[in-house]
């Protein structure tokens, strides 16, 4: 495997590595099966409706290792088990009208569920923040008017199954 300096994490196809405090960069080099172009849309469209989904920052090359990098806020998650759960939830409460509003509007997330990476957990995906809920890594969103009524319905139906699955494990962990 390939060594990356400040590396936080990695999926199937990128790497993301810290930038700074407040930045990270999800790297994509080669041919990494996904388009950076299509993800900062679906990013920055989820960014226009709430807070769920990471930031979106901006695009950038970088020239010396000859990579292109999709540049979000780095997110600082915090272990949901030190939360009461009566409070874990309303901040479900809170994910779940969250979720809703961006299904509304056209987006699905569609990665809930399934490991963020090769060596991942169920739900990697999903960070709990001082500010919330939030998700991560939208390589495989959809939105609406590209996918058109039936799948983007498909999607969503199955998403909200995987977000009662997730509800169990978040209150009761």
């Amino acid at each position: 495997m390939k060594y990356y300096q400040h590396k936080l994490s990695y999926g199937a196809n990128n790497t993301v590595v810290a930038i700074n405090n407040a930045e990270v960069a999800k790297i994509f080099e080669g041919d990494t099966r996904s388009d950076i172009g299509s993800e900062a849309e679906k990013m920055k469209f989820a960014n226009q409706i709430n807070d769920l989904v990471v930031k979106f920052i901006r695009l950038e090359y970088n020239r010396e290792n000859n990579w292109e990098m999709l540049v979000m806020e780095r997110i600082y998650p915090i272990d949901f088990r030190s939360i009461e759960v009566e409070k874990r939830e309303v901040i479900f409460s809170v994910f779940e009208d969250e979720l809703y509003q961006l299904h509304k509007n056209g987006f699905v997330h569609r990665d809930i569920c399934r490991p963020s990476n090769i060596s991942g957990e169920k739900f990697d995906n999903i960070m709990l923040t001082q500010s919330g809920i939030r998700l991560i890594d939208v390589g495989i969103s959809a939105l609406e008017k590209q996918v058109g009524d039936k799948i983007f319905e498909k999607y969503t139906e199955h998403e909200l199954k995987e977000v009662q699955v997730f509800k169990q494990y978040f209150l009761n962990r």
